[in-house]
């Protein structure tokens, strides 16, 4: 239900709409002169309105000199021009000057209908995802937003917010690019560890002797290079926490060393003798089944327990389809900020596109795909014909096909896909996808895939 304001000198087409939005639980309040609507917007009398109906041709006041004073004073209420055939024209400068949209008169009751419950859906979105925002803003001060919709995510976030005020060590599991840093990021903030440091590391992407120099740090010349003494990443973490990203990647020496640290809360600096002391809160992620590497003896059961004290598993976006409109509208508002484009809104088709799309590559991947949209837009809109080949299912996929195939495959033909359209750059594909260079690696060997370029 929404409360509708309507503008119109006919006095029947305000009768027609008042009885047509009545019926359909709507509240509303009908003007028969422009001055009348234009002295109650002036006089801040319309809280909570939800849409304004307004004729552009008015014999007392020009419809349009009324949307100019109302998106100066109330920028965040959505206008309808209603307008003759004739009056295409001013309906299109309405557009320009930010009506959200126009029809012409007759117009028939299901696209008036059908027009309003798109808008009001698009608004509540809005509103939900500047909620979201404030929440998450208001709880961490962080400038990362967490949107959602989906019931799936709802538990995870409140999980979250429950959990961050321990001092356990927390373990996020979850696909590539489902948002684990940002889950370990708000664990932090909402923590009371938040006025110290949150520091990020993603082990796959290190050798081990990088890693370990990152990790505890080195003297000068404990090897080859090692030019000046140098502080590692526990004690920047000093009283705060310590994300420790593809923990399941870590190899057995430095899981030795991070059960040391959990265990005893100090550690040795890379080519020193002595110990130092540190407080920090560990929060691990991986997108293996890490009880299945401590099984197969590829990783310590000691530590898996230290670090899971609390887990949260994140769902794959495919297990939330509702979040896929307002991730896709989040960043396409962050894209058209950064690159300072006009690109407004997504069509019916290229929304359709993106829903029935499996996401292997999750949240992350849709940013990309949404980027790279916005990048190629030359219009307002994006349309499907600006998303990449690899947004489209493949036949065998395709909803009521009767044809199933495996999640394996499904991945394995979105990476050779990805693989193909940046012409084998490994480094490039794996920013798409959402995944390190080093776990590409894994997935091309363990899926036989080839290519001519390994940059």
């Amino acid at each position: 239900m929404a409360k509708i304001f309507i503008c119109d000198d006919e006095i029947e087409i305000l009768t027609y709409l008042d009885k047509l939005l009545r019926a359909s639980s709507h509240q509303v309040e009908t003007f028969s002169r422009g001055a009348d609507l234009l002295a109650r917007l002036e006089s801040g009398e319309i809280p909570g309105c939800d849409v304004i109906l307004q004729d552009v041709r008015m014999p007392d006041l020009d419809g349009l000199r009324i949307l100019k004073q109302l998106r100066k004073l109330y920028p965040g209420v959505p206008v309808v021009i209603m307008t003759a055939h004739g009056g295409i024209d001013d309906a299109v400068h309405a557009i320009k000057l930010g009506a959200y949209d126009y029809i012409t008169k007759p117009f028939p009751k299901e696209k008036l209908l059908g027009m309003l419950e798109r808008l009001l859906d698009h608004s509540r979105l809005a509103a939900e995802n500047r909620q979201l925002r404030e929440e998450l803003h208001r709880g961490s001060g962080s400038s990362n937003a967490i949107i959602f919709r989906s019931a799936a995510f709802r538990e995870v976030y409140d999980l979250t917010l429950q959990v961050a005020e321990s001092d356990a060590n927390i373990l996020v599991m979850g696909e590539s690019g489902t948002g684990k840093e940002l889950i370990a990021s708000a664990l932090h903030h909402n923590s009371p560890r938040r006025g110290k440091p949150f520091v990020s590391l993603n082990c796959a992407a290190l050798s081990d002797t990088l890693l370990e120099s990152q990790l505890f740090g080195h003297v000068r010349g404990a090897f080859t290079g090692a030019v000046i003494n140098q502080k590692g990443l526990l004690e920047e973490a000093d009283g705060g926490t310590l994300f420790l990203d593809e923990i399941g990647d870590v190899s057995p020496a430095i899981q030795a060393k991070l059960l040391r640290v959990t265990q005893e809360k100090d550690f040795i600096v890379l080519g020193s003798t002595r110990t130092r002391k540190v407080d920090v809160r560990f929060v691990a992620a991986t997108n293996k089944d890490l009880m299945s590497e401590v099984q197969a003896g590829r990783f310590r059961e000691d530590l898996y327990y230290r670090l899971n004290v609390i887990s949260i598993t994140l769902p794959p976006l495919r297990e939330r389809r509702e979040d896929i409109e307002p991730l896709a509208r989040h960043f396409l508002d962050i894209s058209t900020r950064r690159m300072r484009k006009e690109v407004r809104d997504i069509d019916g088709a290229a929304l359709q596109v993106l829903l029935q799309y499996d996401w292997p590559g999750n949240v992350r991947e849709l940013e990309n795909v949404i980027e790279r949209a916005v990048i190629l837009a030359r219009g307002t809109t994006l349309t499907a014909a600006l998303l990449p080949l690899g947004t489209r299912r493949e036949p065998a996929a395709a909803a009521g096909s009767g044809t199933l195939i495996a999640l394996d495959e499904v991945e394995r033909r979105h990476i050779v896909s990805v693989l193909k359209e940046t012409d084998f750059n490994k480094s490039r594909s794996a920013e798409i996808l959402g995944i390190s260079r080093k776990t590409l690696d894994r997935k091309i060997s363990e899926f036989k895939l080839g290519g001519n370029r390994t940059p």
